[in-house]
């Protein structure tokens, strides 16, 4: 019996690469189709620039001050409560001039941050759109500091 040493041909495996493409694809549509793109708003800021020249007195003003502890005094007048009704009734109360009111915060350096911003609400709400923020010199600061 003859052996037949002849080398057999190996057919090398091939990769098909079709079906994971298609796949791939199918994947990328529905992500694209799927997704929710939402577009935040973002609100236009002008920072301040404290200098104790360009201080402007304002014909029709709402003076607020707001404490260190987070209580409010309107026109050099306590408001009795820190919700935002309370607020919005006070501010409403001390803008009888008119809607052109300019309403200016004096924020105490260490009251917080909600506190400025309850307020700026409180103005929205009774209709008082020009904001200003009381600023002092550095040089005033750095007086104030060593009394």
């Amino acid at each position: 019996m003859p052996m037949n040493f002849r080398p057999r041909t190996h057919e090398e495996p091939e990769i098909n690469l079709i079906p994971f493409i298609d796949v791939l694809l199918v994947i990328l549509i529905f992500l694209m189709l799927s997704t929710t793109y939402s577009k935040f708003t973002e609100m236009q800021l002008v920072l301040p620039v404290a200098d104790a020249e360009a201080q402007r007195d304002y014909a029709k003003e709402v003076s607020v001050v707001i404490s260190a502890d987070g209580s409010y005094s309107i026109n050099k007048t306590p408001v009795a409560g820190r919700t935002l009704d309370a607020l919005v009734a006070a501010l409403t109360e001390g803008a009888k001039i008119g809607k052109d009111t300019v309403v200016v915060i004096n924020a105490d350096a260490s009251a917080r941050h909600q506190a400025v911003i309850t307020l700026m609400e409180a103005a929205r709400r009774a209709g008082l759109n020009q904001i200003t923020f009381a600023t002092q010199s550095s040089g005033n600061a750095s007086a104030k500091a060593t009394e």
